[in-house]
């Protein structure tokens, strides 16, 4: 308290003058609308500003849970598509209450691209109900598919694996083959085995199939940008570029075709 008093009396000139000054501007401000009006504006200036700047830092820390509530939303919202899709295709409106395609968001945890067997783990495991041979995509294209699943965690087999076989057709016609890898460069897959009696041209689209139950038909993948023939002449061996960067993989949804035990089971009894 004796520094507090020894300090005003040291500074009393000084303090008077701020005390005199702050009265004359306030008075100023009073007696003259001019001043007041600008004295006013310039506080809504600084006051705005200092309100922005807790509103960025408010919203950035606020990114997570907007970036789950958007994750969630276009979960649903992807389930509402496939399943309507598949409702058209089939003819039967009861397969929108059935919802035959299941679709459960999940992150990225590590993602491989430089070797030749490349994987892909997300946050998802058995206690999502996410499991072996299950489809996953992005808002872009398809990624890969699961291939072992833990408690919290799950492994997929990456696009830019060379045992992956994922079925494929051109978007422009049924004509189908079987999307694998190279090994060369993370931007680009093949599409080999498809037959000679299609057109196909560079810039062409090329989507799931849908034959292996895995993907709903439709999914984009890439698009041509050669053709070339096999060895053996029959066919042609297409190379893709993937609608997908995958070196910058960051959310995932992960698609369960419910029908498809279903179906491997008829198709199975089938070849017996």
């Amino acid at each position: 308290m004796q520094q507090i008093i020894n300090f005003v009396i040291r500074n009393k000139n000084f303090l008077l003058f701020l005390l005199l000054f702050a009265v004359s501007v306030a008075l100023t401000i009073q007696s003259h609308s001019y001043h007041r009006s600008q004295f006013i504006s310039s506080a809504n200036r600084v006051t705005g500003g200092t309100y922005g700047v807790f509103s960025s830092v408010s919203q950035y820390f606020g990114l997570k849970t907007e970036n789950q509530r958007l994750q969630d939303e276009n979960q649903m919202l992807r389930q509402q598509l496939y399943n309507q899709q598949n409702a058209q295709l089939s003819n039967d409106s009861q397969l929108l209450i059935d919802s035959v395609y299941r679709v459960v968001a999940a992150e990225v945890y590590k993602n491989s691209y430089s070797g030749n067997y490349n994987f892909i783990t997300i946050n998802r495991g058995i206690r999502d109900s996410i499991k072996q041979d299950l489809g996953v995509i992005t808002d872009k294209g398809i990624v890969g598919i699961v291939d072992q699943s833990s408690a919290k965690y799950a492994r997929v087999i990456s696009i830019l694996n060379k045992n992956s076989k994922i079925n494929a057709q051109l978007k422009n016609s049924n004509h189908f083959g079987t999307l694998e890898w190279d090994g060369a460069s993370p931007n680009t897959v093949q599409l080999v085995d498809i037959s000679k009696f299609a057109t196909v041209a560079v810039n062409d689209t090329i989507v799931t199939g849908g034959k292996s139950a895995i993907f709903p038909k439709g999914i984009g993948i890439g698009r041509v940008t050669e053709v070339t023939d096999d060895i053996g002449g029959d066919t042609y061996i297409l190379d893709v570029e993937l609608f997908n960067d995958m070196t910058d993989i960051g959310f995932v949804y992960v698609i369960e075709n419910r029908d498809k035990k279903e179906r491997l089971e008829l198709e199975n009894l089938s070849n017996e």
